[in-house]
């Protein structure tokens, strides 16, 4: 696991936020379809249709986890997605900090336990952040272009 060279609540002057979308979901399977296609779709939005499958499978990895192992009745998860001009972050809170995630390295027969070797084959770098109340995960993808152009 790699940690963020800084804070990332504290603005990088080098690499500004050029966009930024966060959505707060009920922690129940169907909100991992909804947070998958809703990251598929802002990234496509933001001129990166190239990273939406990498960053919709991490967001669905992400989101799976806090349904799964970080679920507290009547308290939400967020997914958070922040474009800058060299990467984008893709971060989920969820309100269980002492429920910290560690890759597992299941047996073929397993039938869970992939998620964060998946984030981890996928992201250039990624993370835990302890919050006030809960944690947050966060995965980056470098954008290796710039963003795809659009037609006239």
């Amino acid at each position: 696991m790699a940690f963020a060279p800084q804070d990332p609540r504290i603005p990088d002057p080098s690499d500004p936020v050029i966009d930024e979308g966060r959505v707060d979901y009920v922690p129940t399977p169907i909100s991992v379809t909804r947070a998958r296609q809703h990251a598929t779709r802002l990234v496509a939005e933001w001129g990166h249709p190239a990273l939406a499958d990498d960053a919709a499978l991490i967001v669905s990895e992400l989101a799976t986890n806090a349904v799964r192992h970080a679920r507290i009745p009547g308290r939400l998860f967020r997914v958070q997605l922040t474009l800058t001009k060299t990467r984008l972050r893709i971060a989920v809170s969820d309100p269980r900090g002492e429920r910290l995630p560690r890759p597992r390295h299941p047996s073929p027969r397993d039938k869970h336990g992939r998620g964060l070797l998946i984030v981890h084959a996928l992201a250039a770098r990624w993370g835990v952040r302890e919050r006030t109340v809960g944690k947050e995960i966060w995965a980056e993808l470098d954008l290796t272009s710039s963003p795809a152009q659009a037609d006239p």
